[in-house]
């Protein structure tokens, strides 16, 4: 581990890392993963959940939508618009369970594909 070790700071003396990355190297070196799934979680919360409808006549529709936004209204929004008389016909059918599943486990890809029987398809994708 010591040579490793010399090797990150042999790096650094040479420019080839700066030194947060470098404390990052050490500490995961050291068994210190603490930074480590920080940077993951960073990573994952600056994805999109990308919401995709066709139809048959080429209506196509694209929103995207990033993780942290989506987190943070699931986690109160729901609630909120459910209160709303408008909202409500909108929301009472989305499965919010779901969603917030897939972005507490980190789900990376399609988490939904649906074909209707008009031919609509309706794809929800995190990337």
């Amino acid at each position: 581990m010591n040579e490793e070790i010399s090797r990150v700071l042999t790096m650094v003396e040479e420019g080839k890392l700066d030194k947060d990355k470098a404390t990052e190297l050490i500490n995961a070196l050291q068994g210190k993963n603490q930074t480590i799934l920080l940077n993951k979680e960073t990573s994952y919360m600056n994805k999109m959940l990308k919401i995709i409808v066709t139809t048959e006549v080429g209506d196509n529709v694209k929103v995207n939508l990033p993780i942290k936004l989506v987190n943070a209204v699931l986690k109160v929004g729901t609630s909120i618009a459910e209160r709303i008389p408008e909202a409500e016909k909108y929301v009472k059918d989305i499965n919010v369970d779901l969603l917030i599943d897939a972005i507490e486990n980190e789900v990376d890809g399609q988490i939904v594909d649906i074909t209707t029987a008009k031919g609509e398809k309706i794809l929800v994708v995190i990337e």
